[in-house]
């Protein structure tokens, strides 16, 4: 069995209130979970308005499927406007 699991730090942009801010991750967070079948929760720098630290995880059995899993919900975070990723950490266990 293979974990794969990564912590991001990111920018929100169009937050102005911890309001918009749980708006725009919960939408994120909602659109992973379907697309990708992983695990993911806001983990860090919950009372900050523009930043915040989100985790996620895979379980498979192959490495090559988990780095691949990772790298396109990184793609797919990368490319969502409402956000820039600012920093990230990757870990297979």
């Amino acid at each position: 069995m293979i974990i794969g699991a990564c912590e991001l730090k990111l920018q929100i942009y169009e937050a102005n209130s911890l309001k918009e801010k749980r708006h725009a991750i919960k939408s994120l967070i909602g659109r992973l979970k379907s697309r990708f079948n992983i695990s993911i929760a806001e983990v860090g720098l919950n009372d900050s308005w523009k930043t915040t630290v989100v985790g996620f995880a895979c379980v498979t059995n192959d490495t090559n499927h988990a780095n691949e899993i990772i790298s396109k919900v990184i793609k797919f975070i990368d490319g969502d406007s409402r956000v820039e990723i600012i920093e990230y950490n990757i870990e297979l266990l």
